[in-house]
């Protein structure tokens, strides 16, 4: 902030979380009409800026995702349901608003960005100094797929589709990312949890059809998600309805995703039309919210960007939250995401609770980790989020404890809250 008295100015700049800040509009006027009230002040200038693009847990992942700050994964489980229409079109939507964004294709049988999107060079591109890959470019959204990788698509066995997939996504130059979009593959197989184990998913957008196959699958998605400890924050059902002669037809049915939200409690539901642009703009390789930003499906692919932004946004909040040392009381807070539940442990007690093979014998389950081998008043170093799942605590003693939130869940808990230490 500066500030001239004499000449009645003020200067300074708001930070946003994300520059794709669905409010970030409103930000910057209420600023200016605040400021500007003061009898003083003449001039007001507001610069909008936005907080560097890095994961809250970067220690833990591949260093060529490092500064990606949201992994969101588009899945169905199903093929032929539009996932990756829908995939690209958020994509492109969250650049339109703002960020800076990359385009995933994990499918490497069937690869469906390079008819999807048409840049001019339609190769990947290899940094032979560094050994990355150069993603394709195409309008300031950074593609990578197997299909430009000269290959078209694939003929081999599960482990080595892994080993692809993991190169393409953790060798490429994706750069500072505010939103990484992958467009997953359809099944719940060995590429889905690869990806789930290398990759730090922030959240995942699930895209159904009314029918009720469709759900069914969807339903396998969405409990995998589940064990994995990645959120699912909106559906998107596909196809649900057209209009004619004055009335809204629904052709297959109607349900599935409020199925989806209710039996599963995912918060958002959005609804796509039956539209020949739509499916058209997918074979011409140029995105819907592209070809026609004010139209219908855009605005329904807006409010999805603005879902998709708010909540990335209030999971970084509560993971990075989640548990922290409180030094004046000598406990570690814990509020587990998606929980009213908040509560007290002793340190000591966190400790001892340890269940890595460093503390108990992994054949016989026998406590190698004595209780007087932990002192009552020790004190944790550092407290990371690692994943979605746990956190990462740093001891004394040099060592480094994963805590689950189901296990800091069933620890004994503080009841007698200790009165702050004196300063």
């Amino acid at each position: 902030m500066n500030i001239d008295e004499s000449m009645g100015e003020v200067s300074f700049r708001l930070e946003l979380t994300t520059p794709a800040c669905p409010v970030k509009d409103m930000f910057e006027e209420k600023a200016n009409e605040v400021v500007a009230k003061l009898p003083w002040v003449k001039n007001v200038n507001v610069t909008m800026s936005a907080q560097p693009a890095k994961p809250v847990f970067a220690e833990q992942v591949p260093m060529g995702l490092r500064t990606i700050s949201n992994i969101v994964a588009v899945s169905s489980c199903k093929g032929g349901v539009g996932k990756s229409t829908v995939a690209v079109n958020l994509a492109f939507t969250l650049a339109g608003m703002g960020a800076r964004v990359g385009i995933f294709d994990a499918d490497v049988y069937g690869p469906s960005l390079p008819t999807m999107v048409s840049p001019e060079n339609r190769l990947l591109e290899m940094n032979p100094e560094k050994r990355t890959i150069i993603p394709v470019d195409y309008l300031g959204v950074k593609l990578v797929s197997f299909g430009f990788a000269g290959e078209g698509r694939a003929i081999m066995r599960g482990p080595m589709v892994s080993g692809v997939i993991n190169q393409l996504l953790t060798t490429a130059e994706w750069g500072e990312l505010d939103y990484l979009v992958i467009d997953m593959p359809p099944g719940t197989g060995d590429i889905h949890l690869t990806l789930c184990q290398v990759v730090p998913l922030s959240a995942a957008v699930i895209v159904t059809t009314p029918q009720k196959l469709s759900f069914i699958d969807v339903a396998k998605g969405v409990r995998m998600f589940s064990k994995l400890k990645v959120p699912c924050i909106a559906v998107v059902e596909n196809m649900c309805h057209f209009d004619a002669d004055g009335k809204r037809h629904y052709p297959f049915g109607r349900g599935s995703g409020s199925q989806v939200v209710e039996q599963f409690g995912i918060p958002h539901l959005f609804d796509l039309p039956i539209r020949p642009t739509l499916s058209a703009s997918g074979d011409s390789g140029i995105p819907e919210v592209v070809a026609d930003p004010q139209g219908e499906v855009s605005k329904t692919f807006q409010e999805l960007g603005v879902c998709v932004v708010q909540q990335c946004a209030k999971i970084r909040q509560q993971v990075s939250t989640a548990v922290t040392y409180d030094k004046s009381i000598k406990a570690i807070r814990v509020k587990v995401p998606d929980s009213d539940d908040e509560f007290l442990l002793h340190p000591a007690t966190v400790r001892r609770n340890d269940r890595s093979a460093q503390s108990v014998d992994e054949w016989t389950g026998e406590q190698k980790l004595k209780y007087n081998d932990v002192p009552e008043d020790i004190e944790p170093e550092d407290i990371r989020p690692m994943g979605n799942y746990a956190v990462s605590i740093d001891w004394p003693d040099g060592f480094c404890q994963i805590a689950p939130y189901d296990q800091l869940q069933t620890i004994e808990r503080l009841v007698d809250v200790p009165q702050p230490a004196p300063v």
